[in-house]
C-alpha cells in the first residue's frame, strides 16, 4: 500500500510577484502541500484500524506544536486522524457497493494559539473495490411462451443479471451467461442471454411447460468468480397442427315418429388435440338416404355436431336414414396442411321408433258448399282420415260443438259424410267454420282435428225493394210527363251475374193513374206525372204503388209506395204552399223521424220527472217507528253523550223497575233544575183485590203525568218502556233485585191455592210460622 504524504515548506523571504491599485507589491507565500488521492480496500477483516494515510506539514518539526484537524464525510466515525502524527485510519469495514469515495478537509494549527498554519485543504479517500458480489437477474423467475413446431434458433427471450462490483476495475462485473438445465430443447447466449430454441419441431401436445436454468457467473467465467441463477418457465404456444378425428366411425341414435320438427335428435363429438381458436371445428352432412331431412351445427361453445330434424318422421314409411358426416378445422394453418389430412369422417345411423299416432286427414282443410234453401240431413261432403300406424285402427268422426254452437252440422261417426241439422239462411251467415275430430277407436284420447269451410250459396228468396223511403211533392201547375222523383231497389240476394231489376206501375193503380212509371234499365225508374195540373184543394196526398221485380230464377217482386204531396208553386216550380207534412219534408224531416223525437223528449221528461220525485223522497225524514203496533226492538238514538261513568242521574232508571218498589225520584246532575224541588213521583198501591188490567191502565197514566211535569224527562219522541206485567200477573217478577222486603215479610200462603203441582212448594214455605212456633 502506498502511503502519501503532505509536506508544508514555509519559505520567510518572498517573491515580489507585482503590485495592487494602490501600489502596494503583492506577495505570495509557497506551500509545500503534495496530494494524491487517498484509496482504500474494502471489505477489510482485519482485527486492527485499517492505516488509509499520512498528513505532514513542512512546518512540522515533531515538537508537538503542531495539531492535525480532519473533518468532512466520515471524520471522527468512520476516520479517525492522529492529531500529533497526521495518521489516518479507518475504524470500520466499509463497502465500495454503498459508497465509492468520501470527501474530506485537512488542515494543521496551532496548538498554543489554536491558528492555522495554512488553509483548510480538500482529498477524497476512494474505496478500492474487490468480487464480492454475485450477478443478480433482474426477474426471477421469468415466464414466456414460444410456438410449438418452431424452427432451429428461435429466440424464445432474453435474460439479463447485472453486478454490484465497479465495472471499470478488472473482470469483478464482467458477466457471462451459461445453461445449467433444459438441455436439450434451449440454449443461451454467454454474452447477451439470449434464449433459444435448441430442437427444431418441438410438439405442444407432446409436452407444453418447459422449466430452462441460466446461471450468469462474472470474472468473465472464470474460475473463483461469483455466480447468480434463474429460472425460466417455458410455455409451448399452440398452433393448429392437428386436424379434428371422430373417436368412432359409427354412430347409432334412435328418435321417436313423434318427434317435432327443429328437435335436435344426434349429438357427435369430434376430438382435436389442439386448443382454443385451433380447435374449433365445422360439420357438415356429405350424404344422406333421406334428402333435406336433416341439419347439423355446431355448438362452438363445446364443439358438438348437433344434428337436428327438418322434417317429419314416419315410421311406417322409413324405419331408418343413414347419414355420413364430415368434420374439419374452421381456420387451418397453411404450414401444415401437408403433413397430415386436415379433415375426418364417421357414419351416422338413425332408427325411427314407431309411436302410436292420431288419425291424420287426407287434406289440411276442407270447403263445402251448399245452398241456404237445402233441406235438413242433406249432405254437403265428407272427410276422411286414417290411422297412420301399422294397426290401422278404425276411426270415429264428431264435430267440436265448440265451434258450432248453433248446432248447423253434423257428420256421420263412420264414413264421415257431412250433414245439415238445420236449414240455413244466407243473409244471415255466409260461412260456417266448423271443426271435424277423428279418433281412433283403440284409443280415444288420440285425436286430430281439421277445420271444414262450409260456403252458403245464394238463391233468389228475397224480393227487391225501394233502396229507401220516398216521399216527394207535385205542383199543382205541373206539367204531364214532368220527372217528379226518382227511385233505386236493393236486394239482399247476390246472384252471380249481378242485380238487375225492372220497375213498373201497379196494376189496379194503371186504370185512372195519376202518375206514370219509367224504367231507366239502370236498376233505377222515374216517377212522371200524367196530367197537366193537380188541386191541392180535391186531393193533396196520392199513393203511388210501384212493381219492382228481379231477373233471377225464381221471379221475386214487391209492390212499394211511394207518397206524392200535392203543393202551391210558383212559375219556377219552387214550393210556396203545401200542407204540414209536406213542409216538414221540404224542410228534410219525414214523419218517422219527427215521431222519433217527440219519443225522445218524452223520455227525457220522464227521466227528470222521475229524478225529481227521487230526490224529494231522499229528503223526506224517516219516522223513529215505522209501525205503531209493534215498538219491540227500536232503537232511537239522539247523538247525545253522556257524563261517563259517574253520571248515574243522566236518566231515571226507576221506570224498569217494580213499580211498588220505585225510589223517588233524583234531580239530573248534568241539567240545571227549573225548580229547587223537583217533583216527587207518587208511588201508587195497588189493591191485589183488582185482578183486571185498571192497575196497568193507571201505571201508564201515572208515568205519563210524571213524564209532562218532569222538566228532565227525555224529548216528547222518546218511547219509554216499563218491565211491568201487572199486579194481576200469577207469576209476577221472579227477581228479588227490585224487592223491598226481607224473607220474613213474604207471605206465601197463596201457594197453596195454584193446586197441587205447588204443593210441595206451599209445604216448605206455608208452614213457617208453625216451624217457627216450634223453635220458640
Amino acid at each position: 500500500m502506498r502511503t502519501y504524504t503532505q509536506t508544508w515548506r514555509s519559505d520567510p523571504m518572498t517573491k515580489l510577484l507585482t503590485k495592487d491599485a494602490n501600489g502596494v507589491p503583492l506577495r505570495r507565500s509557497k506551500r509545500g502541500w503534495m496530494w494524491n488521492q487517498f484509496f482504500l480496500l474494502e471489505e477489510y477483516t482485519g482485527l486492527d484500524h485499517q492505516y488509509v494515510g499520512k498528513l505532514h506539514s513542512d512546518g512540522d518539526r515533531g515538537d508537538g506544536s503542531i495539531r492535525y484537524v480532519l473533518t468532512g464525510d466520515g471524520a471522527g466515525s468512520l476516520f479517525i486522524i492522529d492529531e500529533n502524527s497526521g495518521d489516518i485510519h479507518a475504524t470500520k469495514r466499509l463497502d465500495r457497493e454503498e459508497k465509492a469515495y468520501y470527501t474530506l478537509r485537512a488542515k494543521a494549527v496551532n496548538r498554543i494559539t489554536n491558528t492555522s498554519l495554512e488553509g483548510e485543504s480538500e482529498f477524497i479517500i476512494k474505496i478500492h473495490d474487490i468480487n464480492d458480489n454475485e450477478p443478480k437477474f433482474t426477474k426471477d423467475p421469468y415466464f414466456t411462451e414460444v410456438p410449438e413446431m418452431s424452427p432451429l434458433g428461435t429466440v424464445v427471450t432474453q435474460v439479463t443479471a447485472t453486478d454490484a462490483d465497479d465495472p471499470t476495475y478488472g473482470n469483478s462485473a464482467r458477466v457471462v451467461y451459461s445453461i445449467l438445465q433444459g438441455q436439450p430443447y434451449f440454449s443461451v447466449e454467454p454474452n447477451t442471454g439470449v434464449i433459444k430454441t435448441a430442437l427444431p419441431n418441438m410438439d405442444r401436445e407432446t409436452k407444453e411447460n418447459y422449466v430452462v436454468v441460466i446461471q450468469a457467473k462474472d470474472m468473465a467465467g472464470q474460475m473463483g468468480g461469483l455466480s447468480g441463477t434463474t429460472t425460466v418457465s417455458i410455455t409451448l404456444s399452440d398452433v393448429n397442427d392437428n386436424p379434428p378425428r371422430f373417436p368412432k366411425s359409427l354412430y347409432e341414435f334412435k328418435a321417436p315418429e313423434s318427434t317435432e320438427p327443429g328437435t335436435t335428435v344426434a349429438v357427435l363429438r369430434a376430438t382435436d388435440a389442439d386448443i382454443g381458436r385451433n380447435a374449433e371445428m365445422n360439420y357438415r352432412i356429405t350424404s344422406s338416404d333421406g334428402p333435406a331431412m336433416f341439419d347439423i351445427s355446431t355448438n362452438r361453445s363445446t364443439q358438438d355436431g348437433v344434428i337436428t330434424l327438418r322434417k317429419s318422421l314416419d315410421f311406417e314409411r322409413k324405419r331408418s336414414y343413414t347419414l355420413r358426416i364430415q368434420v374439419e378445422n374452421s381456420n387451418p394453418d397453411p404450414r401444415f396442411l401437408r403433413y397430415a389430412a386436415t379433415t375426418d369422417g364417421a357414419t351416422v345411423k338413425l332408427i325411427v321408433e314407431d309411436v302410436d299416432e292420431p288419425p291424420v286427414f287426407d287434406r289440411v282443410g276442407y270447403v263445402m258448399e251448399v245452398k241456404e234453401d237445402v233441406a235438413v240431413g242433406t249432405i254437403i261432403g265428407s272427410v276422411s282420415a286414417t290411422d297412420p300406424d301399422s294397426s290401422r285402427s278404425p276411426v270415429r268422426y264428431s264435430i267440436d260443438r265448440r265451434t258450432d254452437m248453433d248446432r248447423v252440422l253434423n257428420v256421420h261417426p263412420g264414413n264421415g259424410s257431412v250433414f245439415m241439422l238445420r236449414t240455413l239462411d244466407r243473409e244471415d251467415i255466409a260461412w260456417h267454420n266448423v271443426s271435424v275430430i277423428a279418433t281412433e277407436f283403440n284409443n280415444p284420447r288420440l285425436m286430430s282435428r281439421v277445420p271444414v269451410y262450409v260456403r252458403v250459396l245464394d238463391v233468389n228468396d228475397n224480393a227487391p225493394t225501394f233502396a229507401t223511403y220516398y216521399e216527394t211533392f207535385v205542383c199543382e201547375n205541373a206539367k204531364a210527363n214532368q220527372r217528379i222523383q226518382t227511385v233505386s231497389a236493393a236486394d239482399a240476394d247476390e246472384p252471380i251475374g249481378g242485380h238487375r231489376f225492372f220497375f213498373s206501375l201497379a196494376h189496379e193503380a194503371s186504370v185512372k193513374a195519376n202518375f206514370t212509371v219509367r224504367d231507366n234499365k239502370d236498376n233505377t225508374a222515374g216517377i212522371l206525372t200524367r196530367r197537366n195540373s193537380y188541386s191541392r184543394l180535391q186531393r193533396s196526398t196520392y199513393l203511388v204503388p210501384v212493381v219492382i221485380s228481379d231477373s233471377d230464377f225464381p221471379m221475386q217482386s214487391s209492390t212499394n209506395t211511394l207518397t206524392v204531396h200535392v203543393c202551391t208553386c210558383d212559375r219556377e216550380g219552387n214550393m210556396q204552399l203545401c200542407n204540414q207534412e209536406a213542409l216538414v219534408l221540404t224542410a228534410g224531416l219525414s214523419t218517422g223521424a219527427l215521431m222519433a223525437i217527440i219519443f225522445c223528449v218524452l223520455i227525457l221528461l220522464m227521466i227528470v220527472v222521475l229524478f225529481a220525485a227521487l230526490r224529494r223522497q231522499q229528503r223526506k225524514k224517516e219516522p223513529l217507528i215505522i209501525s205503531k203496533e209493534d215498538v219491540r226492538d227500536n232503537v232511537v238514538s239522539y247523538n247525545d253523550e253522556g257524563g261517563g261513568e259517574e253520571d248515574t242521574q243522566a236518566f231515571d232508571i226507576g221506570t224498569l223497575r217494580n213499580p211498588e218498589a220505585t225510589e223517588e225520584s233524583k234531580q239530573r246532575r248534568d241539567i240545571k233544575p227549573e225548580t229547587l224541588h223537583p217533583p216527587v213521583r207518587r208511588t201508587v198501591i195497588l189493591s191485589p183485590a183488582h185482578r183486571d188490567n185498571a192497575d196497568v191502565r193507571n201505571f201508564i197514566n201515572q208515568r205519563l203525568q210524571e213524564n209532562d211535569q218532569d222538566p228532565t224527562a227525555p224529548p216528547y219522541d222518546s218511547l219509554a218502556t216499563y218491565a211491568y206485567e201487572g199486579s194481576g200477573s200469577v207469576a209476577e217478577s221472579l227477581s228479588s233485585l227490585g224487592s223491598m222486603t226481607t224473607e220474613g215479610d213474604q207471605d206465601y200462603n197463596y201457594l197453596s191455592e195454584w193446586g197441587p203441582r205447588f204443593k210441595k212448594l206451599a209445604d216448605l214455605y206455608g208452614g213457617e210460622d208453625s216451624d217457627k212456633r216450634d223453635f220458640v
